[in-house]
Formats: C-alpha cells, sequence, structure tokens
C-alpha cells in the first residue's frame, strides 16, 4: 500500500504552522512534508513529530534570492557561496528531522545566461548531494512545469535524469510530481515504471485545480495500486491545494491512510 504523507506547506492551512503536524496525525498520516520549516525550531518541530508519531519524510533547501524573491540561486553563478550557506541549513534540519530526501532547488532560468545557468546547477547540485550524504540523506531533483512557474530550468522528467547523469554522483535522485509532469509530458505510469531506479520520492495533486485526487483528470485509483505493483517502495506526498477543509475533502485518501 502506498506511504501517504501530507505536505504541510498545501494541506492543513486552517492550523498555525506547527499545529499542522498534529492535525495530519489526526487524519492519519503517518509522514509529513514541508517546504520551508526554517520559521520553526527543529526542537520544537522534533516534539510534534515524537508526540504524534510521525516521520518528516522531506523538506526544500532555502533558494530564495534575496534580492529578486525569485527561487533560482541554484542557477546563479554569482550566487555560489549562498546556496553553500542556504545548503548547510537544509542539511541541519534534515538531519535533525530526520528527513529521508531534501529537494534541493532548481528554479526558472529568468535572466541568467542559459550555459552559465547550466554549469552552475551542475556545480551546486555536485555540492548538495554530496553534504546531504554525509548525512544519509538524499538530494532531490524536481521538474516542474512551465505554466505555473515559466522558464523554469528543469521541466521534463528527461531534463532531470540528464543533469543527474552529468553530475555523476551516487546521492542525487529525482523527486517526482504526478500533477507537474501530467502538464508537462503526460504517460505518468510508464514514465514511473522506466524509471523506477532513479525516483526515490513522488508528490501528487490533480489537474487541473491542484487539488485533492478525484477532482481531475489524472486516474489516481490507477496510479497509487500500480505503485505497489511496481515495486515502488517510498512516500508518496499529497502536495495539493484543498479543495474545501482539509479534513473534509479526505475522503479519496481513505483507501490509504
Amino acid at each position: 500500500m502506498p506511504k501517504l504523507e501530507a505536505n504541510l506547506q498545501w494541506m492543513f492551512n486552517e492550523y498555525d504552522l506547527i499545529d499542522r503536524y498534529d492535525a495530519a496525525a489526526r487524519a492519519g498520516f503517518r509522514g509529513v512534508e514541508l517546504q520551508a520549516p526554517y520559521s520553526l525550531e527543529i526542537d520544537q518541530i522534533v516534539e510534534r513529530l515524537e508526540r504524534n508519531s510521525l516521520k518528516h519524510i522531506i523538506i526544500n533547501s532555502p533558494v530564495s534570492d534575496p534580492e529578486t524573491g525569485i527561487n533560482n540561486i541554484i542557477l546563479r553563478a554569482d550566487r555560489k557561496d549562498l546556496y553553500k550557506e542556504r545548503t548547510a541549513q537544509a542539511v541541519e534540519y534534515a538531519g535533525g528531522l530526520g528527513c529521508i530526501g531534501v529537494n534541493i532547488g532548481v528554479g526558472p532560468v529568468d535572466t541568467v545566461d542559459p550555459e552559465e545557468a547550466r554549469a552552475t546547477l551542475i556545480e551546486n547540485m555536485r555540492h548538495a548531494a554530496e553534504e546531504l550524504g554525509k548525512i544519509g540523506v538524499v538530494a532531490l531533483v524536481e521538474a516542474i512545469n512551465t505554466r505555473d512557474q515559466p522558464g523554469f530550468f528543469i521541466n521534463t522528467t528527461r531534463q532531470a535524469l540528464d543533469a543527474i547523469a552529468e553530475v555523476n554522483h551516487p546521492n542525487l535522485a529525482v523527486l517526482y510530481d504526478f500533477y507537474h509532469m501530467q502538464i508537462m509530458e503526460g504517460d505518468l505510469a510508464m514514465t514511473v515504471r522506466e524509471n523506477l531506479a532513479s525516483i526515490k520520492h513522488i508528490q501528487i495533486a490533480d489537474n487541473p485545480g491542484r487539488h485533492e485526487p478525484g477532482t481531475g483528470e489524472i486516474n489516481y485509483d490507477h496510479l497509487l495500486p500500480y505503485l505497489d505493483e511496481i515495486g515502488y517502495e517510498g512516500w508518496v506526498g499529497c502536495e495539493y491545494g484543498p479543495s474545501g477543509n482539509t479534513e473534509q475533502t479526505l475522503g479519496w485518501a481513505t483507501t490509504w491512510l
């Protein structure tokens, strides 16, 4: 049975951030993820994890540029030192929270020269993979659709795999998001099966709308059992905006929680 976990950036927004851990556990989730835990103290989060017998699956590296607000410092040659500082922060939190992975970020190319962005990305991916590997945490690379985030530099599964191959570090893997890849390439089941060895985390949302499964065109009644069939053993992060009150829109997940 797929191991569902709740994305607390998107779900349970009816509660203060720290209280979302409690709410997720009450709803039946045994795992959580959170893009930006950095406004909370590590010990504060750990207390909620232990109280609720929760596993913290992934977090994101903080990659927002302080001048532009764009989440693309991994692509910026003039921000290499800052990316290293942010990676150190992610390592501290991921280690303290017991995460299995960190989404190391990519972002939109914006005004950066594409060749410079590529070279900088590869160098920073290698650094993140090395630093996270020291604490046994996987560096994850996520392709994101260019409709929601125009100019996103890695926007297909192939591009993510090619970047990982170029870095050639054993501690890099794909974070595969069904929502983003339905928009960019479709053929979800086949893509996951063919690249299963490179995929260490999966996220879900329906399309259009990015709401819970059952509100759009993606057939999760097929895809979730299919993950078991092909031998996916990782977690499945529910990274969607509930169409209403979070608890009241979890009927789709009853089978899995």
